[in-house]
């Protein structure tokens, strides 16, 4: 399996565990906040290698250990499930090593060591799902004759100073209607940084988090945001709540997502959500919710495209195969360059067009959607992109795409057509402006334009290729959608444009 890497990009603050040290019955504890750095895609950032580890190292009665937690091995990853281990206890871990196999909230991914050690004993069995972010996993040692003194170690051995996770009991007290309890603590933080607003004033908030930090008497304007572009959304009002409050998180739920009674008599089985399944179901509800769709739908007479891709094809010797979808992604890319616009995200300050052409391609697989991309997508071959869709489909399909491989991208394109679908409008894929939906190509009997033979043959066969553009009419005017249709309607129809 293909080692995940350490450095990772993300639009969020990624949380590390708490570190905590004991020395001569004094306790210091401090928490660790690694920083986001620019990339070259602004909407992502790069996080430090050294936010993979938390330790925590403690001398009592047991050997000078440290106390591992679980690191965030995906940028929006808050919890992960332990698919494995790839170390047992008494074995020795290097940099780079394999630890064990982490089913985060987009795939199952590699924790690699950083420091070099002995696996003194292994807290968490596999199989555990919904572990936090930090909370201590592994307890390893320098010296491997430690080992064997913690045969019997449990998380109760660790000073009665170090910190513990909150009682998850008492999460529903708050929810309960407590809001009596939680208005005294409201005053205490408005006079910290509040997230950034826009200029007019207005806070950039969901409408569910709006609601719910009313109902905790909560001022939003106060709450930091893990969204798009610093949105708050429920969750930020959960943890903030927690936060001041210095208990649990506040669970927080649609009214929608409550759970329902069975009609009597109906026969059912609940499949439990995946944390892939619950982000794919957050990010798309906060689309439909926060960004204004319009569909722009054009046909497409690809007989010559099908001619080209034929020969092309036949010239191959079985050794590559180009689809109709790559001269997709292709035209797709050229007409973003043609009209920018539309290669673009909004954010509350300013429109922002990005310069390099990064075409996300949605790939279906049981554990739901994911768009992983096709970087520069406008500077390569036919063939190189063929090549490119072709191995993140198969580690898609495998879990092991990496955040690399689908973090940031600029545009968006859903193909269905090899399902038989027409016509379909897709959700766009914020902070995406736009996003291409392809339905399935179908044959037509239309006018012959040709003026040599259609006196003789007045219609003809042809093959008509159906798509459509949800764009955000925040950034996309109606008459520039259009502009960028004509465009790809163009490559489409002429691919031989394609090597202008």
């Amino acid at each position: 399996m293909r080692r995940a890497t350490v450095a990772r990009r993300s639009n969020v603050l990624a949380r590390t565990a708490c570190v905590s040290t004991v020395t001569s019955g004094r306790t210091i504890a401090s928490s660790t906040l690694a920083k986001p750095q620019s990339t070259r895609n602004p909407v992502t950032a790069v996080f430090s290698s050294k936010s993979s580890f938390s330790f925590a190292r403690f001398y009592a009665d047991l050997p000078s250990h440290n106390k591992v937690g679980l690191p965030a091995l995906s940028p929006t990853m808050l919890q992960g499930n332990l698919a494995a281990w790839k170390k047992k206890e008494g074995d020795k871990i290097s940099p780079g090593d394999v630890i064990a196999e982490v089913e985060t909230d987009k795939a199952t991914m590699d924790w690699e060591a950083t420091e070099e050690g002995y696996v003194a004993k292994l807290l968490i069995a596999p199989g555990t799902k919904d572990i936090t972010v930090g909370r201590i996993v592994m307890i390893t040692v320098d010296d491997a004759n430690d080992v064997a003194k913690f045969a019997n170690f449990t998380m109760s051995d660790q000073p009665a100073a170090a910190p513990k996770p909150a009682a998850a009991p008492e999460a529903p007290k708050v929810e309960q209607k407590a809001a009596p309890a939680a208005a005294p603590a409201a005053p205490a933080p408005q006079p910290q940084a509040a997230p950034q607003p826009a200029a007019s004033g207005r806070v950039a908030a969901s409408p569910f988090a709006k609601k719910v930090a009313s109902e905790l008497n909560v001022n939003v304007a106060a709450v930091p945001g893990t969204g798009p572009n610093g949105r708050v959304v429920a969750a930020d009002v959960a943890e903030y709540v927690a936060r001041i409050t210095g208990g649990a998180a506040v669970p927080v739920s649609a009214p929608s997502a409550e759970a329902r009674p069975a009609v009597a008599g109906a026969a059912f089985t609940d499949f439990p959500n995946t944390n892939i399944r619950k982000v794919i179901a957050r990010r798309l509800s906060e689309s439909k919710q926060t960004i204004p769709h319009y569909y722009l739908t054009v046909e497409c007479r690809v007989d010559k495209l099908l001619k080209v891709r034929e020969e092309l094809n036949s010239r191959g010797d079985g050794k590559y195969k180009i689809s109709v979808n790559d001269f997709i992604i292709k035209a797709s890319a050229l007409a973003l360059r043609k009209q920018p616009v539309v290669n673009s995200s909004w954010s509350e300050e300013a429109i922002r067009r990005y310069h390099n052409v990064d075409i996300n391609v949605a790939v279906n697989t049981p554990e739901g959607l994911f768009t992983p991309i096709v970087p520069d997508a406008d500077k390569k071959g036919l063939l190189a992109i063929s090549n490119n869709v072709k191995e993140l489909a198969t580690k898609a399909k495998e879990k092991k795409l990496t955040p690399q491989d689908y973090e940031g991208g600029t545009f968006t394109i859903s193909n269905l057509g090899m399902f038989g679908i027409k016509q379909f409008a897709a959700v766009i894929n914020p902070p995406q402006a736009a996003i291409l939906a392809v339905g399935s190509t179908e044959k037509r009997v239309v006018f012959n334009e040709d003026a040599a033979t259609a006196k003789t043959r007045p219609y003809e066969e042809a093959n008509i290729l159906t798509v459509t553009l949800s764009c955000d009419h925040r950034v996309i005017d109606g008459a520039v959608g259009a502009e960028w249709l004509q465009a790809f309607k163009g490559y489409m129809e002429d691919p031989l444009k394609m090597l202008l």
